[in-house]
């Protein structure tokens, strides 16, 4: 059953913590597919993973690097990076070295996400061209807009 965004309840800004969306058109162009999320410096993060023993390359990323600081959440959805292999781990590390750059952060702040089509290469450089707009669209109201934007099928 497609169940869709429907009416939201009143989401309330959590302070110190602030989030963008920008079209990287992965599926189709002007679809708002790459969510940003920065927290606060001095932020702790905590997250639970999957058991499975088939994971995700951003899922093996963010195992990598959730229990260091954490300053950016980087999503994306149309491309899960799923099945990919070795290529996949480099362009889930790619994509987080490319906004690191633009932040001036390490690229070990910065924690990985995908969701959809699996097996298919992630398109880093449409991802990387919309890094710029979605940190540009940062906001601490922005929660409606970022369920949209991590929405998949």
């Amino acid at each position: 059953m497609a169940v869709g965004l429907g009416p939201l309840p009143t989401l309330h800004p959590v302070p110190g913590f602030e989030l963008g969306i920008a079209s990287a058109g992965i599926k189709r162009p002007g679809r708002k597919d790459v969510v940003i999320m920065r927290c606060a410096e001095g932020s702790r993060v905590a997250g639970v993973t999957t058991t499975n023993a088939f994971c995700a390359a951003p899922v093996l990323v963010t195992r990598e690097r959730m229990h260091g600081p954490v300053r950016y959440l980087l999503t994306n959805t149309g491309n899960a990076n799923a099945g990919t292999g070795p290529q996949g781990l480099a362009d889930s590390r790619h994509t987080c070295a490319a906004l690191a750059a633009i932040t001036g952060i390490d690229e070990t702040a910065v924690l990985p996400f995908s969701t959809g089509v699996i097996g298919e290469p992630l398109p880093v450089q449409k991802i990387e061209s919309a890094l710029q707009a979605a940190l540009d669209d940062l906001s601490p109201d922005h929660w409606a807009e970022a369920a949209t934007g991590i929405m998949t099928t």
